[in-house]
């Protein structure tokens, strides 16, 4: 992961966040929003963009933009900064590759041991039982 090539494929709008804060909120435009191409991007390998598009597929537009946004702060640079590494963080998590489960078998002991163990309370609740 080339994170200054990502710098320049990256695209930041600021727009003004909604919500309470009265008057500094409708006047500043401190909410940043974060668009990066997916699809077009040389930041990574082929088998890195090829997981990124596949686990990434249902936060993607139909043209294959990611897009995040962060109006946390007041500050538009700080939002800047918290919104890159959000990004970041997003696409490491993608990028990661998921360990292969292997199933796990019973040993033969085990289930050796709970089917006496059924038949030993069987007998229980049988030796119970009035007889004719």
């Amino acid at each position: 992961m080339d994170v200054d090539q990502l710098h320049r494929e990256v695209n930041y709008r600021a727009t003004t966040s909604g919500g309470p804060g009265g008057q500094h909120a409708n006047k500043v435009a401190t909410k940043i929003l974060l668009e990066w191409n997916a699809t077009s991007s040389i930041a990574f390998a082929e088998a890195e963009q090829f997981r990124i598009l596949s686990k990434l597929q249902n936060r993607l537009t139909k043209e294959g933009i990611l897009q995040l946004n962060c109006h946390d702060s007041r500050s538009q640079s700080s939002n800047k900064e918290l919104v890159f590494k959000r990004f970041l963080s997003v696409l490491h998590e993608a990028t990661q590759v998921q360990k292969v489960r292997k199933k796990r078998t019973t040993p033969r002991s085990v289930k050796r041991k709970r089917l006496n163990d059924k038949k030993k309370h069987s007998e229980k609740k049988e030796n119970r039982r009035f007889k004719y």
